[in-house]
């Protein structure tokens, strides 16, 4: 018994590449990109959020997107490592996260915002 293949259409069926589609990604997603970046940089840190003073995990950069298009401004918040060279790791912020929400998401980054919000001990304090 022979079955019959059915083929898929062929490349000269298929709509021209322009008249496919668009794709879009939301700044939602830009935000997501930037944050994990930011957190892979050497010298940032995870730091405690609190809710009504109870411990509610931990959480790395917060970013803001902003810019209309195909351009975006960010404004990231980080807590650092002490002692660190700030300027140093703050450089190093803006270069990874440029890097890699151009790379992953082909948006321009215009500008980035970075705001240390605490300097962190690598040991946690001694509880007596």
């Amino acid at each position: 018994m022979t079955r019959a293949v059915e083929a898929g259409p062929s490349p000269s069926d298929l709509p021209e590449p322009a008249e496919r589609g668009s794709l879009t990604i939301a700044h939602a997603v830009v935000r997501k990109v930037a944050q994990h970046a930011a957190d892979q940089v050497p010298g940032t840190m995870l730091t405690e959020r609190r809710v009504a003073g109870v411990s509610a995990g931990r959480s790395g950069a917060s970013a803001k997107v902003g810019g209309s298009d195909n351009d975006v401004e960010l404004s990231l918040d980080l807590a650092l490592r002490y002692p660190a060279p700030v300027r140093e790791v703050t450089g190093q912020v803006r270069a990874k996260v440029v890097e890699e929400v151009e790379r992953i998401t082909s948006y321009h980054v215009r500008s980035v915002a970075v705001t240390v919000t605490a300097l962190l001990p690598d040991v946690p304090p001694r509880v007596r």
